[in-house]
């Protein structure tokens, strides 16, 4: 859109600004269990999130020490996908890993 302005007597069409509204961003979470082995949790991290060997171990012992590992910030639609991706095949491969989404 165009706003009309006043200048030295004529009209002159300047762009209006507009500010796209960013979506609000989730972060998604592997929840530490007594059962999962590590080697899964680190296969789910470089599966699902991209993370090379180093950063999903580095992640991984993050979920077994502090009961819970960010795994990434997503939007919405984004980190549920994640979610649902990750506890189809935790429960495909029969491990009750844990992996939900909160809010930023």
């Amino acid at each position: 859109m165009a706003t009309r302005k006043q200048r030295d007597g004529s009209t002159v069409l300047e762009p209006e600004k507009t500010r796209e509204k960013v979506p609000p961003l989730y972060r998604v979470v592997l929840l530490n269990d007594d059962y999962t082995p590590m080697d899964f949790v680190v296969v789910v991290l470089e599966k699902f999130f991209g993370m090379g060997r180093e950063q999903a171990t580095v992640v991984m012992l993050q979920v077994h020490r502090s009961g819970k590992g960010v795994c990434g910030v997503y939007p919405r639609d984004v980190a549920a996908t994640k979610v649902e991706q990750v506890s189809a095949f935790a429960q495909r491969h029969q491990h009750p890993l844990a992996c939900v989404m909160e809010g930023n």
